[in-house]
C-alpha cells in the first residue's frame, strides 16, 4: 500500500469510526485537526473567527444539522481551492485529497443512513400554484381563480416546493376549504350556464368610449380623446352634431379611433357585455390603424379629430379581462393593420367580467401639458374599434359532471361522492376511505340541505383532505402511483392524467422505457408551460418583474409601458421553451445566438427586420450582445430596482442563480452602496472605496465582476453607453411613454470591464458570457440542481453528490441539453425515490 493510499485508509476509519460515536464524544479526529491546524485554524479560531467560523471547537457531531452543514461547507472550500485563501500555506495535492476523502466519508455515510431512514425529501402539501392547477384539472374547469385564495407559500432552498417550508396551519386549512367550496360552486353554476349565443357590440354604443375620455383642458374646454370614424376618415357629421352617434345604415363601419394607450381616465372598455358565467368564449374583435394629421401646425404633435386617413403602422391590442375595480387580467394580445380586419381569441372569463381592449404601443397621455412621442409633423398613429363579438360560454363535453345534468336525488350522493374520491386521490381507494366523505353529506341532508349542497359538503371535504392536500411518499422507492404524481407534479404542476394513472396502475410506469417516453409526452403538452412560467418564476425571480416600476423622472421612457414588460417576462419563457423543444446545450443560458422576441422587444434590443406581436426565434445578428438569460430585460429588470443598477446585486444574482455559487449575506454593520443618480460618481468608483473594508474585499472580488459587465444596461435592459443623471447640463432630448419631455442628462461613461476571480478578464459583456460558457459542467451542475429542488421538493445535498455526478456524465456527450438533463434527473435515484 503506499504512503497515500494508507493515509486516506486510516484518516477513513479513523473519521468513519469517530461519526459512529455518540454526539457528546463526537470531536474532531487528530488527523483532520493536523490538516486544519496546518491550513486553516490561523483564520478560524476563537480568537480571530474569520467567516464567524471557530474550528478548533467544532465539534463532529453530524447529527446536528447545522454542525453537519458546516462541516460540508468546509468540504466544498478546501475542494474548490478557494481554502486555503492565497498567502496561506498550500497543502500537497496528496494532503489535499486525503483530507477530503477522510472528511466526505462519515459525511456520505450519514447522509445514507438518514436518507434511508426518512428519506431526501419533507412529506409536504400542495403549493397554492398546484392546488389551483389541481383543481382546474380535477373539476374539468380551466377558468378557476384559486391560487389568490390561499396564503403566500413558504420558500427554502429558492423555491416553494419544500416541504420544509410548507407549513400546514388552521389558517392554511380554512383558506383551502373556503377555495374548494368557492371552486366546486363555480363548476356547479357552469353546469347549469346559459346556453351559448352569439352577440355583438359596438364601440359607438359602449359608454366608455363615447363618455368623458378627454386628455385635459384646453382653451376652456375637454379636449377629447376619441375619434369618430366612418371607414378611416372623420366621421364629420357627428364630429359637428349634425348626426346621429350611431345610424343603422352605417353602422358596421363606424369606429370609435384612439391615439393613446388605455389608462385612467382613457379606458375604453365593452362594458355593455358582462360575461353570464364562468367559462370558455370566442372573443372576436374589429378593428384597424389610422392616421391622426396635426392639429395645427403650432401644435403638430397633438392630433386633429376631423383630419383623418388611413393608418400606416400595425398595431398590438392587449386584451384584458376587467372585473370591478379595474380589476385587470391579461388574455392575450393581437394586431391589426391599416384594413379592417377580425381578431379571434379564445379565452376563459369569470362570471361578470367584461373586456377591455389597450392600443398597447401608444402612449400614455398625463396632462397638464403632453407631447405624444409617436407623432410626426404630418400625424401620429391611432386604433379604431369597431365591434367586439362575443361567443359563449361553449360547451366542454370533455368536463366531469359532478352534479349531473339533472338536480341530483339523495340516491345519487353516495355513488358520486365515492366516485369522485377515486378521481381525486390520485392513487387506489383504500377500504372504507369514502366512508367518511359519504357520512358528512348523510348528516348534511339530515339537517335538511339539498343533495347538491350535501355533494358540495362532502366534494370541499375531499378537497381539504390530507390525502389530497399533500402528496403522499413513503421513505425508499416511489411506488409508481406516487411516480406518476412526482412526475406531474415536476412538469405539470398537477395531477397524473389518465395515461400515467393507467400505467402506475399496471405497474409499468417504473420501466425506463415507459418513464422516458411519458416525460416526452408531458414535456411536448401545453400544460408542461406551467412547469417553465413556475420554474422560471422562482429560480430566476421572473414573479418580481412588475414588483417596482421605472423611475418616472430617470426612465420616463419605460415608464407605463406594461406591454414592454410583459414581452419580456414572455421572452424569457419561450427561450427557455425553446431550449427544452431543440435540447439544446446548456451553454445557451449564458451565450445564445438566438433571441425569442416581438417587434417591441426588438426595438428595445436594436435588432432591426423583426415584426409582429408574437414571439418568434431570431438569430442574433453579428456583434449583438443579446443571447442568453443575462441579458434579457426581464432578468435586467428584476436585478434593478427602477431608478439603479447595481454591480453587487446583479453580480451575486449571476454568481448564485447562474453559477450556483452561494454568496453569503453582507456583514450587518456595513451600509450598502446606494448610486449617486446626480451623476457626480460611478457605482464602480462607490464600490473601489467599499471595497477597501477587509470584510468585504472577499465577497465582493467574486461577486462584482459580472455585475461590472451588465452595467452596459440600464433597470430595463436597454444599452447604454453613459449613466442617466437627474441635473447637469448634457440634456437629452426626447418624450416618455407618458408624454412628459425627458427631465434628465447624460451621466458618466460606463465601464463594463471587469477580472474574473481566477484573473481571466474581460472588456465586455460579449466577452464575460464567452468566459462563462466554458465551463459548461459547472453551468449544467447548477441547472441540475436547480432542477432537483424544484421537481423532487429538496435540495441536492452532500450524499447526492454521486447520483448528481452520473446526471453530469450521462448527459455530458450532447453538451448537457437540457431536455437531455431532466430526462437524467428523472431516471435517477433522486427522482425515483422520496
Amino acid at each position: 500500500m503506499t504512503g497515500r493510499l494508507a493515509i486516506s485508509a486510516t484518516l477513513a476509519l479513523s473519521i468513519g469510526a469517530l461519526a459512529a460515536q455518540p454526539p457528546k464524544a463526537a470531536t474532531t479526529a487528530p488527523e483532520l485537526q493536523s490538516f486544519l491546524k496546518a491550513h486553516c485554524t490561523a483564520c478560524h479560531n476563537a480568537q480571530v473567527k474569520e467567516g464567524k467560523l471557530d474550528l478548533t471547537t467544532l465539534t463532529f457531531s453530524l447529527d446536528n444539522p447545522k454542525t453537519a452543514a458546516l462541516w460540508v461547507k468546509v468540504h466544498e472550500r478546501v475542494e474548490s481551492g478557494e481554502m486555503p485563501p492565497k498567502g496561506v500555506a498550500t497543502p500537497k495535492p496528496a494532503a489535499r485529497a486525503a483530507f477530503l476523502k477522510a472528511l466526505a466519508t462519515p459525511l456520505l455515510a450519514h447522509e445514507s443512513a438518514r436518507t434511508k431512514r426518512d428519506g431526501r425529501s419533507t412529506w409536504r402539501r400542495m403549493n397554492r400554484y398546484e392546488y389551483e392547477n389541481t383543481l382546474r384539472d380535477l373539476l374539468g374547469a380551466p377558468w378557476l381563480q384559486i391560487k389568490e385564495k390561499l396564503p403566500e407559500d413558504g420558500v427554502a432552498f429558492r423555491y416553494n416546493k419544500v416541504g420544509d417550508a410548507l407549513d400546514v396551519s388552521h389558517v392554511q386549512m380554512s383558506r383551502y376549504l373556503t377555495a374548494a367550496e368557492y371552486a366546486l360552486k363555480e363548476v356547479q353554476a357552469q353546469e347549469r350556464a346559459p346556453a351559448s349565443t352569439v352577440r355583438r357590440f359596438y364601440a359607438r354604443q359602449q359608454p366608455s368610449f363615447t363618455g368623458p375620455m378627454v386628455f385635459n383642458e384646453f382653451n376652456g374646454s375637454p379636449e377629447r380623446a376619441t375619434f369618430p370614424l366612418l371607414d378611416s376618415a372623420a366621421d364629420v357629421p357627428v364630429l359637428e352634431r349634425k348626426a346621429p352617434l350611431t345610424s343603422p345604415a352605417t353602422r358596421e363601419r363606424e369606429a370609435v379611433g384612439v391615439v393613446a394607450s388605455a389608462y385612467e381616465p382613457l379606458e375604453p372598455t365593452f362594458n355593455r357585455f358582462r360575461a353570464p358565467a364562468a367559462g370558455r368564449y370566442k372573443l372576436r374583435l374589429s378593428a384597424y390603424s389610422f392616421w391622426a394629421g396635426p392639429e395645427s401646425e403650432k401644435r403638430w404633435w397633438h392630433p386633429s379629430r376631423n383630419n383623418l386617413s388611413a393608418g400606416r403602422t400595425h398595431e398590438p391590442i392587449n386584451l384584458y379581462a376587467e372585473a370591478p375595480p379595474r380589476l385587470l387580467r391579461r388574455l392575450g394580445t393581437v394586431e391589426v393593420g391599416p384594413e379592417p380586419s377580425v381578431q379571434e381569441q379564445e379565452v376563459y372569463l369569470l362570471k361578470g367580467e367584461t373586456i377591455r381592449p389597450d392600443a398597447a404601443r401608444l402612449f400614455r397621455s398625463r396632462p397638464p401639458a403632453w407631447h405624444n412621442p409617436l407623432a410626426e409633423k404630418d400625424g401620429q398613429p391611432g386604433v379604431a374599434f369597431r365591434w367586439l363579438e362575443v361567443e359563449g360560454p361553449l360547451p366542454d363535453t370533455t368536463a366531469p359532471r359532478l352534479f349531473g345534468p339533472t338536480a341530483p336525488t339523495a340516491a345519487d350522493v353516495e355513488p358520486r361522492i365515492t366516485a369522485f374520491v377515486q378521481r381525486a386521490l390520485r392513487r387506489p381507494l383504500r377500504s372504507g376511505e369514502a366512508a367518511p366523505f359519504v357520512k358528512l353529506a348523510q348528516l348534511s341532508l339530515a339537517q335538511g340541505d339539498s343533495p347538491s349542497e350535501a355533494l358540495i359538503t362532502a366534494y370541499s371535504a375531499v378537497l381539504c383532505s390530507p390525502a389530497f392536500v399533500t402528496l403522499e411518499e413513503k421513505p425508499g422507492p416511489l411506488d409508481d402511483h406516487a411516480l406518476a404524481s412526482r412526475l406531474s407534479y415536476f412538469l405539470w404542476n398537477s395531477e397524473p392524467d389518465a395515461p400515467l394513472r393507467t400505467l402506475a396502475a399496471q405497474g409499468k410506469l417504473h420501466e425506463p422505457a415507459v418513464i422516458h417516453a411519458q416525460t416526452e409526452r408531458l414535456l411536448a403538452d401545453p400544460k408542461a408551460q406551467r412547469f417553465v412560467a413556475a420554474f422560471l418564476d422562482y429560480w430566476l425571480d421572473l414573479r418580481k418583474v412588475s414588483l417596482v416600476s421605472p423611475d418616472e423622472a430617470l426612465y420616463c421612457d419605460y415608464y407605463l409601458d406594461d406591454y414592454l414588460l410583459e414581452s419580456a417576462t414572455e421572452e424569457t419563457q419561450h427561450f427557455f421553451t425553446a431550449l427544452l423543444n431543440e435540447n439544446l446545450p446548456v451553454r445557451n443560458l449564458v451565450d445564445a445566438h438566438f433571441v425569442t422576441i416581438n417587434a417591441r422587444l426588438a426595438e428595445h434590443y436594436g435588432i432591426p427586420g423583426v415584426t409582429g406581436v408574437a414571439l418568434k426565434k431570431v438569430a442574433l445578428p453579428p456583434g449583438s450582445v443579446r443571447g442568453g438569460l443575462l441579458t434579457q430585460a426581464s432578468v435586467l429588470k428584476v436585478t434593478a430596482n427602477g431608478t439603479n443598477t447595481s454591480p453587487v446585486v446583479r453580480g451575486a444574482w449571476i454568481t448564485e442563480r447562474i453559477l450556483g455559487q452561494p454568496v453569503p449575506p453582507p456583514p450587518a454593520a456595513v451600509p450598502a452602496v446606494e448610486p449617486d443618480i446626480r451623476g457626480a460618481t460611478t457605482i464602480r468608483q462607490q464600490l473601489d472605496k467599499h471595497r477597501t473594508d477587509p470584510t468585504c474585499r472577499s465577497c465582493h472580488a467574486k461577486i462584482d465582476p459580472p455585475g461590472f459587465a451588465l452595467e452596459s444596461f440600464d433597470v430595463c435592459g436597454g444599452w447604454r453607453d453613459r449613466y442617466r443623471a437627474l441635473g447637469g447640463t448634457a440634456k437629452v432630448a426626447g418624450f416618455g411613454k407618458n408624454g412628459q419631455p425627458f427631465p434628465f442628462s447624460a451621466g458618466p461613461a460606463v465601464d463594463a470591464s471587469g477580472t474574473l476571480p481566477d484573473g481571466r478578464a474581460f472588456q465586455d459583456v460579449k466577452e464575460l458570457k464567452q468566459l462563462l460558457a466554458q465551463d459548461e459542467r459547472g453551468l449544467a451542475r447548477n441547472l441540475a440542481r436547480q432542477l432537483i429542488t424544484y421537481g423532487t421538493g429538496a435540495p441536492v445535498r452532500f450524499g447526492d453528490r454521486p447520483q448528481l455526478t452520473q446526471i453530469l456524465d450521462k448527459t455530458a456527450p450532447g453538451h448537457y441539453g437540457v431536455t437531455s438533463l431532466i430526462h437524467a434527473i428523472v431516471e435517477s435515484e433522486l427522482f425515483r425515490n422520496k
